[in-house]
């Protein structure tokens, strides 16, 4: 098989960070994108969408412990605009 058929076939990863905002809460959780040449490119893996849920319903209870278990976690502040 030829090396260049070889490599466009192999699936890409790349991790990024997704943002999740829930009430006063937001979080950063790191998740891994997995790119290939189908059409339903990029895909995660059903771990991190579960990992995401978690996070989602954890900062919804307030929760903020267990959020934390899965990535960083802000306190949002409201600013009065003047």
């Amino acid at each position: 098989m030829d090396r260049r058929a070889y490599e466009t076939q192999m699936m890409r990863n790349k991790k990024t960070v997704e943002l999740i905002h829930e009430g006063r809460f937001a979080a950063e959780v790191e998740i891994e994108l997995h790119y290939s040449d189908e059409s339903w490119s990029p895909t995660m893996s059903g771990a991190d969408a579960l990992k995401l849920e978690a996070v989602r319903e954890a900062l919804r209870s307030g929760d903020v412990r267990e959020a934390a278990k899965h990535g960083r976690i802000f306190e949002m502040t409201p600013v009065a605009a003047e």
